[in-house]
């Protein structure tokens, strides 16, 4: 497996997937800066009312 950041080959796997402590903080640096990117849909009153009730096995909560 290589390493997502340096791509060297992973050889401990403590820090799995990546090879090193330094390339998991560059990675979640990468979080925090916003490098990363994925779309959102945004969910409505009516679609959390039914992700609800299917929750709650069909039933009505009052």
């Amino acid at each position: 497996m290589k390493c997502p950041i340096c791509k060297k080959e992973v050889e401990d796997m403590k820090y799995r997937p990546f090879c090193s402590k330094r390339c998991a903080d560059i990675d979640l640096g990468n979080w925090f800066n916003e490098k990363y990117k994925f779309e959102a849909t945004e969910v409505d009153e009516e679609d959390l009312a039914e992700l609800e009730k299917m929750k709650n096995g069909g039933e009505e909560q009052e």
